[in-house]
């Protein structure tokens, strides 16, 4: 058992490290700068302690931008995987139209375009050079990572997870900031969060193929005001 154990792990260490690498903190697409609307749910009252805060970011992962970010990288992992350059410009091009507010788009674009300049040079493979070809270098951020992923071979479960996982992280990190939350604080709702990043990751990955639109939500009508608020918010930490 434990040789089966050691062989498992190594040969799940280059995408495991692969992954960690895009989608830690460090990786500079500059996610620190945006609360997707946080901001201004803290300023009116909305999100003011820890458990308002893990009941938003479950909601966005349920109907709102985190769900259509699962989905259209869903599509996007697909269509890479695939080599389907121009099923993957498609879902490009729905990622950039979806957002709900300008704020939004600019929060996805700039994620994204920051994604794939760096990771084409630091970690090339010929999907992403198609992609920005086809595209341009301004591409959704769950587009990027999704083609990233797919481009290393690397499936689509652990990829979807990892990336929802990091999208709530830094809701989290924001949360830190605005409500404030202590640091055991947002690890404790990081924690209460895995079920939500985990069923979101699940119902994505298992959507069939065809047309994304029709997969994706938006129910979560508090954050897209949030988000429109935001932009006239008359004292600001964050880009969005």
């Amino acid at each position: 058992m434990a040789t089966v154990l050691s062989m498992s792990t190594t040969m799940a260490d280059p995408a495991l490290y692969r992954l960690m690498a895009w989608l830690s903190p460090s990786y500079p697409v500059g996610a620190f700068s945006h609360s997707s609307g946080l901001e201004w749910a803290n300023e009116a009252g909305w999100v003011v302690d820890r458990a308002g805060l893990i009941a938003w970011i479950e909601d966005a992962l349920a109907n709102g931008a985190g769900w259509n970010d699962a989905v259209l990288f869903v599509h996007a992992h697909r269509a890479a995987a695939a080599g389907d350059d121009d099923r993957l410009a498609e879902v490009a091009d729905l990622a950039a139209a979806l957002a709900a507010s300008r704020e939004r788009q600019v929060e996805t674009l700039a994620q994204g375009a920051a994604f794939l300049t760096i990771s084409r040079a630091a970690w090339p493979v010929p999907g992403l050079e198609r992609l920005a070809a086809r595209v341009g270098e301004t591409v959704a951020y769950p587009v990027a990572v999704a083609a990233c992923a797919a481009g290393h071979g690397i499936a689509l479960a652990p990829s979807l997870t990892a990336f929802l996982h990091a999208v709530a992280a830094n809701l989290v990190s924001a949360a830190q900031r605005l409500v404030p939350l202590g640091q055991t604080d947002g690890q404790r709702a990081i924690a209460a969060l895995m079920p939500a990043v985990e069923a979101a990751a699940a119902r994505a990955a298992a959507l069939p193929d065809g047309d994304p639109f029709s997969h994706c939500g938006g129910v979560a009508v508090a954050a897209d005001i949030a988000s429109m608020q935001h932009e006239t918010q008359y004292t600001r930490l964050f880009r969005t």
